[in-house]
């Protein structure tokens, strides 16, 4: 998705009743990494592969925490400073669960997702971020 993350559609998604709690959880472009001065970073992804994959991600948690209500989206193409790359929304009846389910869905997605980071420095240089492992912490 191109588009920016729209967080409040995102929370719209999750709305129910009988939930208690709502987690959410942004991830956004910061402006250094490891020293080096980022200008922006560009995500890809293998689409197909790693919306089967984030749905997958989204079942575990959901039957692991006992979460019923999840929504995901994660930015690809250029991003700058600042703006948001993933929105993870969890809500049930009790903080616990929503909050162990949207901790478990951004590692898991880190971890096992087929997107990939590149991030453009302010020195010209360019670097793929944890390219082998999926993105970077």
């Amino acid at each position: 998705m191109s588009r920016p993350i729209d967080i409040q559609e995102l929370v719209a998604e999750v709305i129910d009743h009988s939930n208690g709690a709502t987690s959410v959880f942004v991830g956004t472009v910061r402006s250094t990494n490891e020293g080096k001065e980022v200008l922006m970073i560009e995500y890809s992804a293998y689409e197909a592969m790693a919306a089967k994959e984030i749905e997958q991600i989204v079942d575990e948690a959901a039957d692991k925490y006992h979460v019923r209500h999840i929504a995901l989206e994660h930015r690809l193409g250029e991003l700058a400073i600042g703006e948001a790359s993933i929105a993870i929304v969890t809500a049930h009846e009790r903080r616990a669960p929503a909050i162990d389910a949207m901790r478990y869905v951004i590692e898991e997605v880190k971890r096992r997702a087929p997107i990939w980071k590149l991030e453009h420095y302010a020195d010209g240089s360019r670097n793929w971020v944890n390219a082998g492992t999926g993105q970077a912490k």
